[in-house]
């Protein structure tokens, strides 16, 4: 390769990586890997906010504060489902997670027991095919 085309090649691929970001319309963020998907920023996925975007009740459990996560999405096998939630705390610090198996769960619904905790939970889920969405709840 020549140093113009090196030179045109570089350029060309500086310019994709300042481009690509907003192609995608994604949120960033200060977490690890840094990339989901919200109901007001949806991305490429606009239309599958409703399967996708994780709810958050928040109970009132024996031993403390729980939510309830639920993601109205199908469970296909290993076809199309969702892999897990996260919890994170206000500071998306990891405080749970529940891993979800396709062939014996009927529905990506997960309890946390959060004790004394009080402030704002990030709850992520995340779908094999339509990568990790977020929503907040404050308990």
């Amino acid at each position: 390769m020549d140093r113009r085309n090196f030179i045109r090649l570089a350029a060309i691929g500086a310019g994709t990586g300042m481009i690509a970001p907003k192609l995608a319309q994604a949120k960033t963020s200060s977490m690890a890997g840094g990339l989901y998907y919200t109901k007001d920023a949806p991305g490429r996925w606009g239309k599958k906010i409703g399967g996708h975007l994780p709810s958050v009740e928040v109970l009132q459990g024996t031993k403390g504060t729980e939510i309830k996560v639920t993601t109205a999405h199908e469970m296909n096998a290993y076809g199309h489902y969702i892999v897990k939630h996260i919890v994170l705390d206000e500071n998306y610090q990891f405080l749970g997670e529940h891993m979800f198996d396709p062939s014996k769960d009927k529905a990506p619904i997960s309890t946390f027991s959060l004790g004394n905790y009080k402030g704002k939970v990030h709850v992520l889920s995340v779908c094999n095919k339509h990568d990790t969405w977020l929503n907040s709840a404050v308990v």
